[in-house]
């Protein structure tokens, strides 16, 4: 896989896998990985790992593997593993094994290893590095200590290998309950690393596996888990981000601990040596407007304040691929923030700038009014000729949707399906007496600096004819506007005067006879806050006074139960939701697009003129027929990015 976008500086990782593969320290092999846990969809921080391990892989002639990390069996479901594994494909990306017949084929699963787990963890046992503990887990957690204070060690810490292997075989057939014991590694308790002080290797949780039924009812701690995981897949880097630094110890502890009396030939107690990766760690993608917590995406959903894991203003990367992001731009834009060793918040501009330059090359040309002006050409003199009617072309139902009466008057024009590709080619679009341009584009009272329409200007039509504003129609009742009566300069026929006059604005436009009705969703940010967890002082303290009078569980349902976005209640000013744009979705429910784009698929992309880049959302396919198209659908457009806007800052500044 091969991108079109420049390649930054070497970063710290691939200096470390070049002076690797300088000493021969993993006999010349790069094996990297990409292990979620199947708890949630990918969002755009998981694309960052997903490139630079791949990538990696890609660049070095290695091999990366895609493997869930599925040791968590009530948070697990079947349901994301495979939105993951599609996501990880749309990318671009294939791991060993991969198949486009089969999407499962040569998928990794950290359940595979249960059983090679279980075995090193009774080995432990046995050499008194690991026991079994009956304290609670608030007994556990009030023991261990802090930064500062050392912790306890557990009154169960010296128990005989014989009675710690008889407990442990008895937690792996369901002899106890839940959360009644765990099995612990035996390290220090006094460590200045928390996570070293006797961490838990295994709990009870009689649950059912999403891949391995109810054969286990003892499961590995992520901890425990992830290195044999490495080392059983033969991972000679494995890259995390920089929250598991202070985990690297453990990783390295417990990869010691099997190896201990362990030797290269075999010849020693327990075989030979098992393979020991190197981790190392980066930092992970943070983007403002955006939150990349799994467990705050998952209240997202189920509190009814997005339409679903792919709505548009997650972001998931199936909630991009919707919005009409692209795979190429994605990668681009994680090659562009780089690898780094310290967190850092990344504009997310920058995501916006990366979708923008890769549409601007790919997606073809479409003009699209929002919201509409009628303009009536009161000189309209149809070309004599075959331009009259293109031949095929699709004509609304008057009686339903158009605005005039059908006639065979349309100009067929030609226009530039993309001016940054000229195979990309032409198309036919419809001039005719009646036509739609942008409310925006008229200001009967111009202010400084505004050059589109206006009463006695003349302003070009994209790929059409100069126009002149002669008359302005209101509505005697209310005084809105509601059409537009101009004149318009036959020779200037594809927007070009003989006589060398020239305009300041082009606008574009659709005839209303056969234009087609379209739904347009505009997104914005889902917060208001660059960090949309900050809360000010004063919203704390409004939610301090306020909680004083808030209903109990008993009185306003279960304690934390989502209630959606509007009906959000008071005394939660201060959380993070508070921070949602209530104007983070605009629909306009009656666009009209030209008639080329009546069958554009799903996931199409396209610059609507001036207004920037739109693709055809999946709910067109679904959705009822349109006025104007018996037997059609409705066509539904996301808005994925704007095009640079300098009228909106000159208007806000007044």
């Amino acid at each position: 896989m091969s991108d079109n976008y420049a390649k930054p500086a070497r970063h710290f990782i691939q200096e470390i896998i070049e002076a690797d593969l300088a000493s021969g320290k993993w006999a010349g092999r790069v094996a990297t990985r990409f292990p979620p846990e199947p708890n949630g969809w990918l969002h755009i921080g998981h694309a960052k790992s997903i490139c630079l391990n791949f990538g990696l892989a890609e660049q070095y002639g290695g091999t990366c593997n895609l493997r869930f990390d599925d040791t968590n069996p009530v948070k697990e479901e079947q349901e994301y593993v495979d939105s993951i594994i599609g996501a990880v494909r749309w990318l671009g990306f294939r791991w060993p094994g991969a198949r486009d017949d089969d999407p499962q084929a040569g998928v990794l699963y950290a359940s595979d290893y249960f059983q090679q787990m279980y075995a090193w963890a009774v080995e432990l046992i046995h050499k008194g590095l690991a026991y079994v503990d009956d304290q609670t887990p608030e007994q556990i957690r009030l023991s261990r200590g802090t930064l500062t204070r050392p912790g306890r060690n557990s009154p169960f810490r010296d128990r005989s290998a014989e009675e710690n292997l008889d407990l442990f075989e008895r937690m792996r057939r369901g002899e106890f309950p839940d959360g009644s014991k765990v099995l612990r590694a035996k390290i220090d308790m006094a460590h200045s690393n928390l996570n070293m002080r006797d961490p838990v290797m295994y709990r009870i949780l009689h649950a059912e596996h999403h891949r391995q039924g109810d054969r286990w009812c003892v499961y590995p701690m992520y901890d425990w888990a992830h290195g044999f995981e490495d080392s059983i897949e033969g991972i000679t880097h494995s890259i995390c981000t920089l929250e598991f630094e202070n985990h690297r110890p453990l990783y390295d502890w417990f990869i010691d601990a099997v190896n201990k009396d362990r030797t290269d030939d075999g010849s020693g107690p327990w075989g030979r040596r098992i393979h020991h990766p190197q981790q190392i760690e980066f930092a992970r993608l943070e983007l403002t407007y955006t939150l990349m917590s799994k467990r705050r995406l998952l209240e997202l959903v189920k509190g009814g304040y997005v339409r679903g894991w792919d709505d548009p203003r997650m972001p998931t990367l199936m909630g991009l691929r919707r919005r009409g992001y692209t795979p190429e731009a994605i990668r681009a834009f994680c090659a562009d923030v780089g690898v780094a060793k310290f967190n850092s918040v990344i504009d997310i501009v920058r995501l916006e700038n990366a979708i923008r330059d890769d549409l601007n090359r790919s997606a073809e040309r479409r003009m699209a009014v929002l919201r509409p002006l009628r303009v009536v050409i009161t000189n309209w003199a149809p070309r004599p000729g075959p331009l009259a009617q293109e031949p095929g072309s699709h004509r609304a139902d008057p009686s339903a949707s158009s605005p005039t009466a059908p006639s065979d008057d349309a100009d067929w024009l030609d226009a530039v399906n993309n001016p940054e590709d000229p195979s990309a080619g032409t198309r036919r679009v419809p001039f005719s007496r009646v036509i739609y341009i942008e409310q925006d584009d008229f200001r009967e009272v111009p202010p400084p600096k505004f050059f589109r329409l206006s009463p006695g200007r003349e302003v070009r039509l994209r790929y059409a004819y100069f126009i002149t504003c002669r008359e302005v129609v209101k509505d005697p009742g209310t005084g809105e506007i509601v059409e537009l009566r101009c004149t318009y300069d036959p020779a200037t026929r594809g927007g070009d005067a003989p006589d060398g006059r020239k305009v300041k604005a082009t606008l574009h436009w659709v005839s209303a006879e056969h234009a087609i009705p379209a739904e347009v969703r505009l997104y914005e940010h889902l917060f208001t806050k660059p960090d949309p967890t900050e809360v000010s002082a004063a919203e704390r303290d409004e939610t301090e006074a306020e909680d004083e009078g808030v209903a109990g569980p008993d009185e306003s349902g279960p304690a934390g139960a989502a209630t959606g976005p509007a009906a959000s209640p008071a005394g939660r000013k201060a959380d993070w939701l508070a921070n949602l744009n209530p104007n983070s979705l605009e629909v306009i429910e009656r666009a009209w697009v030209e008639p080329s784009l009546a069958d554009a698929p799903v996931g199409a992309r396209f610059q609507f003129e001036r207004l920037g880049y739109f693709c055809v959302d999946p709910d067109s396919a679904s959705a009822p027929s349109a006025a104007g198209r018996p037997g059609g659908r409705k066509l539904v457009f996301n808005r994925t990015a704007t095009l640079k806007d300098t009228w909106a800052k000159i208007e806000k500044k007044g």
